[in-house]
């Protein structure tokens, strides 16, 4: 219990980080400096008023300086990041692919908040975390160690030729994003994670279309649909790979 508690704080804190990131890098900006503030009044942020979640209550969601209204995705992106950290060893176990989980948590949160922003998927990020998952795939493995590669490769492609048939409905950005993916989830995976990554973002357009709040056509931020699908797919895998084999001897 003690070490999900610290998995939990270490989260908001995380969290807290990947907001600049996502943000930072959406917007060409270094993740460096300047130092956090208000974007409207360039007021620079105190230790005070940098802690997660609980500064965001005690200012009341404003600027103590100009009033501005902070947005609710600050807390809300790290009490998700908090809560994702805490329940993975609760479904992979105290293990080394637990390092694998909370990486493609990670990879997630910062995908999702990049391309909320600016409908942008940083290729800083993505470079970032393949070269760490290529590498940490050679030793960390639920299954051969060809698995990763290979299905890298064929999530990369999946996404260049519905890329190419599509004529630009999707983006560069999701296409290496897939290529990333496929190192975390395995072949399986990839196939698992597009369908209902496709099917989570049919569902948002069209329940947005029908509320007249998205045109037929206009593009949307496919990134954490990705992300949400390969969450419940790397999580949930052995589960689903259980439901379609059932499905197959019914059927037959």
């Amino acid at each position: 219990m003690e070490f999900l508690l610290y998995l939990f704080l270490f989260g908001l804190i995380l969290g807290s980080f990947y907001n600049v990131v996502g943000i930072r890098l959406a917007n060409g900006e270094s993740i460096v400096t300047p130092r956090s503030h208000c974007p409207s009044c360039h007021h620079q942020l105190t230790a005070w008023e940098l802690i997660p979640v609980f500064s965001y209550i005690y200012q009341r969601g404003k600027c103590k300086t100009c009033g501005m209204t902070i947005s609710i995705k600050y807390p809300l992106f790290e009490c998700v990041t908090a809560t994702l950290f805490t329940i993975s060893p609760l479904m992979v176990g105290w293990s080394k692919e637990l390092l694998i989980a909370l990486l493609l948590i990670s990879l997630v949160i910062i995908i999702t908040i990049s391309d909320l922003e600016k409908m942008i998927i940083p290729n800083k990020v993505l470079l970032f975390f393949s070269i760490i998952m290529i590498i940490l795939r050679l030793f960390i493995q639920t299954e051969p160690w060809w698995n990763a590669y290979v299905a890298a490769m064929i999530g990369f492609l999946l996404l260049f030729i519905i890329a190419i048939v599509s004529k630009g409905g999707m983006g560069g950005g999701d296409v290496k994003l897939f290529f990333v993916i496929g190192l975390f989830v395995g072949i399986k995976g990839v196939f698992f994670t597009l369908f209902f990554a496709s099917l989570f973002g049919l569902i948002y357009g069209l329940i947005m279309m029908v509320k007249q709040r998205l045109q037929r056509k206009q593009p949307i931020p496919f990134g954490p649909f990705i992300g949400i699908a390969s969450l419940l797919v790397y999580f949930m895998k052995e589960q689903l790979s259980i439901f379609l084999d059932w499905l197959y001897y019914v059927s037959i």
